[in-house]
Formats: C-alpha cells, structure tokens, sequence
C-alpha cells in the first residue's frame, strides 16, 4: 500500500475557499480501482519551548495544507493521473493567488500500521 501526499501552501485569507473546494469536489477518485481513502489535513503550525515544555503557535512557518489518498499500489496511483477522470477531476483548476508557493507531492509506502481500536 502506498500513501501519496501533496502539500500545498495556501496563501492567507484563501482557506476558507480551499477547504470548500474540497468540501464540494466531485468525488471521481473514491471510484478509482486501487482507491483506498483519501484524507485533508488543515496545518496547525506548532513550536515546542524544551524550557518551558509547553507547545505555542509557529507564526513564522507557512503552514501546509496535506491531501493525502492511500492507493494500495503505485501502477493504481499512477493509472488515475493518466485516466479522463483524473482530468475531469482537476478541470476547474483554481485561482494562482491561493497558493503560496509551489506544492510538494511526495509518496511513501506503509511498511508498518497500527491501530489503535476501542472496544
């Protein structure tokens, strides 16, 4: 299984339109063959202090937003960016102003999962 992420700087005061971006896309990866899951993380940039040991805002780090999707193999990945509805899907691409800067895509495969399940 592989997990692809792409993180992405949104520029300030353009969250809000990201987010609903992704709140109303039109779902054509969750039909993918290979398709397992596909996840948003919002960035909460944080700073640890060793010498007070307490956790505090990190304004001086750009947060990434991360778009992640578990695949259960790359050639499953790879057939959904080279499919129509990979291209449907990234169609209305939106406004440059949202980012700021480039996204980084990155993938990585699960050697080893756990999970912690409550009875």
């Amino acid at each position: 299984m592989i997990v692809v992420t792409n993180r992405i700087p949104i520029a300030s005061g353009h969250e809000i339109d990201f987010e609903d971006r992704f709140r109303h896309r039109v779902h054509l990866v969750d039909q993918a063959p290979g398709f397992i899951r596909n996840e948003v993380h919002r960035p909460r940039p944080k700073k640890f202090d060793h010498e007070t040991g307490t956790w505090r805002d990190d304004t001086d780090t750009q947060g990434y937003y991360e778009v992640k999707t578990w695949w259960r193999s790359f050639d499953d990945f790879v057939a959904w960016t080279e499919s129509p509805a990979f291209a449907e899907a990234h169609r209305n691409r939106p406004p440059k102003e949202m980012f700021a800067g480039p996204n980084i895509l990155e993938v990585h495969e699960i050697f080893l999962s756990t999970e912690h399940k409550e009875y």
